[in-house]
């Protein structure tokens, strides 16, 4: 109850953060109790207490024992014993012996010094093993390993404890020198390079001492405590001075000078370490001694902690063999520590004590020089300011920079030493920079690293684009071969199919061919039957098919595909709808000026077609309304028609019915009447209802008669008229009048009413050219060419 107190400790908080740091790391609750039973057991057995009775110890604290059978999990009883009494086995029996009041005592300290022991290397491994990378897709992965360690330890008085930490630091010391100042300098010699040694002290003499088989403290240690007899401290530093007296990093009082006899006791040994001298009690073997007697670690084998059984094995109780000396086992493990340290790439961090009071603020010179001194800092600075910041094999220094001189980009060729001359040369480096090894490039000084990376750096931006570049240009090329390999599979498939399409449709037509259509042409003149039906079906199927691709384009033409024999009834059907629908299709286009002028068409035909020979003359000539200009007909004349509309209007030459004289007139055709002008002077008026006929030969001439009734008072005669527009004058005077019967069309002569009861004649003979003429027999004779031959 009478613990210090310090402000800045919060035992609780400090308990809450242990519990949470062991729940992160995997801990159960039933693993933490276990453990902390395990460490309050090794409190308890401090307070373990022993009596003499009859020169035998025994336990005097039956509380502490009760305590301690329920945190171990053993039975009460056996531990007791097993606390007192040490078991001997002679001749294949086991026999307790009681054990006096020092061994005991010994055995106590060496249970509590085992179970925390044990169950601190226990927690070091379950606490690596929740640290462990679990990841096993990957062969290889880096490791951060941080070694912690007491440094070198000078006491007042100075006992086995720090003869080992102090040991280990020696180890330590050496392998730092191996790995930076030996091995440096060592290298620098492997390379050949002009080099000044620096000098520094080498404690690998210090760890002979220590180590060497043997001859060394720990083999002589070793041997004392397993030899029979009374060995003892004093006979063990007996033995150092007879082996190890003169090393000139060993001293005893009876090796040692006057004055330092006066500051050493009989019962201690020095050593010169690297970092000063030490003086060791010589009190060494019964802590080297392994006194954890065999019914101990029974007791503990048989505990219900399940920690305690991981901790002390059932097979150790097997080995008969004595178990090593605690030296040994340090040894052991710290030469296992320098092969992993040896194995990676150690990084040194050196601490220095400001002062030994441990007080802020306050600095210590003559401590510190003493710390720079014996850690050979001063050696190291030497080496590292002699030598040289950076080193690298070639290979390795060209294959990282060498894409910064296009000489060495992307590959160099010659040799390595030369591609690294040619790069560090385009890089500008100096002389004093820089130095070429055997096999290394050595660059003096970290800012001529550091520029180097800045340039790599800078470099590495357009390297990504061309790198960039080259992958989209190989990813596109690889897929254009993909989709390219694709598609010539495709269309190698789908030429093997169309293929085979080909090949069985010719083969179905081949079949076709000779079951039907050879077949059906043997018997396509038969009835239809099973063996002519199909060739019949094509045919009839081709001829439509043929028929729709060669249907007449308009109604003038007449062609039309030549039917099999067996459709020539249907075929005249078709043509025959074919044609009434063209005709009904054209008709439905036109306008009624067209449809006006396609009806005196048609009634010209049927007037004149095959009986007049300018008629086919006319047929491409399309009727007008007039054949006079606004110039050539007179208003007057108009205006004389009085009410009548004019409907048509052409220049003729009327004859005189007596002496056929012709004379220029003007045939106009009103709705009533048919009236010829000279002028604007009306010279004769014919309605349409005293109009008897017409008469007009058969030859190309123009002339005309239009018959009147003789007794028509109105009326002188007949009239005789000639006109270029025969055809179309003629029609438009059938239609106003509707005479289209009342047209003769005369081969010959023609006869006409000169006056009532005398007539007279016309004669039409065919000749080269057209000639009218009064002939000799008082009749007008007409000679025409014929144009046509009927």
């Amino acid at each position: 109850g009478n613990c210090p107190k310090v402000s800045s400790i919060n035992d609780r908080n400090d308990w809450k953060v242990v519990r949470r740091a062991l729940t992160v790391i995997g801990f159960n609750e039933d693993e933490v109790e276990e453990l902390m039973n395990i460490i309050a057991s090794v409190l308890h057995l401090g307070n373990v207490q022993y009596g003499e009775d009859e020169s035998n110890a025994c336990i005097t604290s039956d509380t502490q024992i009760k305590y301690l059978s329920r945190l171990l999990g053993v039975n009460g009883s056996v531990l007791t014993e097993a606390l007192t009494h040490k078991k001997i086995i002679a001749k294949g029996e086991e026999l307790m012996s009681p054990l006096n009041l020092e061994q005991a005592s010994s055995a106590r300290d060496a249970l509590s010094k085992a179970v925390y022991g044990r169950t601190f290397t226990w927690l070091v491994n379950k606490i690596n093993t929740s640290l462990t990378y679990t990841d096993d897709t990957s062969k290889y992965y880096s490791v951060i390993g941080l070694l912690d360690i007491y440094g070198f330890e000078v006491f007042q008085n100075n006992s086995f404890e720090q003869f080992c930490i102090n040991y280990c630091d020696e180890k330590l010391q050496q392998l730092f020198i191996e790995l930076t100042l030996k091995s440096e300098q060592e290298e620098y010699e492997a390379e050949e390079m002009q080099w000044e040694p620096v000098q520094y002290f080498n404690n690998k003499i210090i760890c002979d001492l220590v180590e060497e088989k043997f001859k060394g403290i720990i083999s002589i240690l070793d041997e004392e405590c397993l030899r029979p007899g009374d060995a003892s401290d004093f006979t063990f530093l007996e033995k150092l001075e007879d082996t190890v007296g003169g090393h000139p990093h060993f001293v005893t009082h009876k090796l040692a000078d006057a004055k330092t006899r006066k500051v050493m006791g009989r019962e201690e040994f020095r050593l010169l370490h690297y970092a000063g001298e030490v003086n060791y009690n010589v009190r060494f073997l019964d802590k080297n001694n392994d006194l954890l007697f065999r019914n101990l670690k029974e007791v503990m084998c048989m505990s219900e902690n399940k920690i305690l059984r991981q901790c002390f094995d059932k097979e150790e109780l097997s080995d008969k063999k004595r178990p090593d000396t605690a030296a040994t086992q340090f040894k052991a493990s710290l030469a296992k520590l320098m092969e992993i340290l040896m194995s990676k790439e150690p990084s040194y961090v050196r601490c220095i004590k400001p002062n030994d009071a441990k007080q802020a603020a306050r600095f210590d010179e003559v401590l510190i020089r003493h710390q720079v001194k014996y850690l050979g800092l001063m050696e190291n600075l030497r080496v590292r300011r002699a030598g040289f910041a950076y080193r690298r094999r070639y290979e390795i220094f060209l294959q990282r920079y060498k894409s910064l001189c296009p000489a060495t980009w992307p590959n160099w060729e010659g040799k390595l030493s030369d591609g690294v001359a040619t790069l560090v040369k385009h890089l500008g480096y100096k002389p004093e920079e820089y130095k070429l090894g055997r096999s290394k490039i050595f660059i003096r000084f970290p800012k001529t690293l550091f520029a180097t990376e800045d340039a790599l750096e800078t470099r590495k931006h357009g390297l990504a684009t061309q790198l960039q570049a080259g992958w989209k240009g190989y990813s596109q090329r690889s897929k254009y071969q993909k989709l390219r390999t694709a598609a010539i599979a495709v269309q190698a498939w789908w030429r093997g199919i169309l293929a085979r399409r080909r090949a069985r449709r010719r083969r179905e037509a081949a079949d076709t061919i000779r079951s039907v259509f050879i077949k059906g042409f043997i018997y396509r003149h038969q009835e239809r039957c099973p063996e002519n039906e199909y060739f019949l079906d094509y045919v009839r199927y081709s001829f439509l098919m043929k028929l729709q691709r060669n249907l007449p384009k308009n109604v003038l033409d007449k062609s039309w595909p030549t039917p099999p024999p067996a459709l020539n009834e249907a075929s005249e059907h078709l043509r025959q709808l074919c044609m009434q629908n063209m005709v009904w299709s054209y008709c439905k286009k036109i306008s009624p000026e067209w449809k006006l002028q396609m009806e005196q068409k048609m009634t010209a035909s049927d007037i004149f077609k095959d009986k007049k020979d300018n008629y086919p003359q006319s047929v491409s000539k399309l009727f007008v309304n007039t054949r006079l200009s606004g110039e050539e007909l007179n208003p007057k004349a108009v205006q004389a028609l009085g009410s009548e509309k004019m409907k048509y209007a052409v220049p003729v030459t009327k004859y005189d019915r007596k002496g056929y004289k012709p004379r220029s007139r003007q045939l106009l055709l009103t709705s009533n009447s048919a009236v010829i002008l000279e002028d604007a002077k009306v010279k004769q008026r014919i309605d349409y209802a005293a109009l008897k006929g017409i008469s007009v030969s058969s030859l190309s001439d123009g002339l005309f008669v239009l018959h009147v009734p003789s007794d028509d008072n109105k009326q002188k005669g007949d009239v005789i008229l000639q006109s270029d527009h025969v055809i179309e004058t003629l029609t438009k005077i059938a239609i106003c009048a509707d005479k289209i019967n009342n047209i003769n069309i005369n081969q010959g002569s023609i006869k006409f009413t000169v006056s009532q009861g005398k007539e007279g004649v016309i004669d039409f003979t065919p000749g080269s050219e057209l000639i009218v003429a009064k002939a000799k027999n008082g009749h007008l004779s007409v000679t025409a060419p014929r144009l046509n031959s009927r």
